[in-house]
């Protein structure tokens, strides 16, 4: 009976997704059909808004009318029925818990972004010097293979803590006390469970900084470094000199894509502490206002106070990407 149920499932899945793909096909296809009949002044105004028309609606329907409501029901009290002003922005930024979520968020920002990059580009330049780089690089990208809450699950077994004389079943634990230290309690404990969960992401985002910093590397000519060896200049002077000069670019990009990952960070403080013991970010914040106190205009106004904060790193990163289009 449950084979028969889990057959009806798949077919109902493949069915509905040959629906899908074949209605998307059809529609354009007689998108196209009617347009063809019209005089060609027309036909060349109208066929590109047919292709694009169909991904502006989704966009507007899933991106930028819940982003306006969010925005509207940023400005209304606790069930969204009374117009309160700037009350709940107000909240955002002299809270207590919020003041300590923005303190996250910005030791977050500083460490994982310049240690991740740091860490990914000292790597790529070591890793293209050794015979066995696939190997190295396959490895040093391999958590990136992995989703932030099921990298989150194995780090709760690394930094799992038990008291004093109780058998640690934590690896970093379980070292300490087979060295002879006493067990840490790495989650619990204020000084350190920031510092413990930016480890996590660290451990998760150099890769892809690596991965993405050796392919600029390799793309430096050959005769520009052997032009710099020959002048006299050493590893270290090409690396400030001419390396870092010739991928600026790479490493902004890197940069600030790990900026925006890093302010929507939300599943790592999930799963290890649920944003206790002052372990709460923005979003982490945000989640706890809309849905665990039901305060929907709190929730919305730190939904868009996390909005404006993505938005000019976004900006930066498209006039790039335009400015390396017009360079090439």
């Amino acid at each position: 009976m449950q084979d028969a149920s889990n057959l009806t499932r798949i077919l109902g899945a493949i069915l509905a997704i040959a629906l899908g793909s074949g209605g998307i096909i059809g529609l354009f296809y007689a998108a196209n059909l009617l347009v063809n009949r019209l005089s060609q002044q027309w036909r060349d105004r109208i066929l590109p808004w047919v292709y694009v028309g169909p991904a502006l609606a989704m966009l507007t329907a899933y991106l930028i009318l819940p982003t306006l409501r969010t925005v509207y029901l940023s400005f209304l009290d606790r069930g969204s029925e009374k117009f309160v002003g700037l009350q709940n922005y107000a909240f955002a930024f002299t809270n207590d818990a919020m003041l300590t979520a923005f303190r996250n968020n910005l030791l977050w920002l500083v460490l994982v972004t310049f240690i991740s990059v740091g860490l990914g580009l000292i790597i790529a330049v070591l890793v293209d010097r050794v015979k066995y780089e696939p190997l190295a690089k396959g490895l040093i990208f391999l958590p990136m293979a992995i989703s932030f809450v099921g990298a989150s699950v194995i780090w709760r077994f690394i930094y799992a803590y038990n008291p004093p004389g109780v058998d640690q079943i934590g690896l970093l634990n379980a070292i300490a006390v087979a060295l002879g230290f006493e067990p840490v309690g790495w989650l619990v404990s204020k000084a350190i469970n920031n510092f413990a969960l930016i480890a996590i992401m660290i451990w998760l985002q150099t890769g892809f900084c690596m991965v993405l910093l050796s392919s600029a590397i390799k793309g430096i000519p050959q005769d520009v470094l052997e032009a710099a060896r020959i002048d006299g200049a050493n590893e270290l002077q090409i690396f400030w000199r001419i390396t870092i000069p010739m991928i600026r670019s790479t490493i902004l990009v890197v940069t600030t894509t790990l900026v925006v990952m890093v302010l929507k960070v939300f599943d790592i403080v999930f799963v290890m502490t649920g944003g206790n013991l002052d372990t709460d970010v923005i979003a982490s914040r945000m989640i706890k206002e809309m849905f665990n106190f039901r305060h929907f205009g709190r929730g919305s106004a730190i939904a868009v106070v996390l909005l404006l904060a993505v938005i000019p790193v976004m900006v930066v990163n498209i006039q790039r990407f335009r400015q390396q289009e017009v360079n090439s």
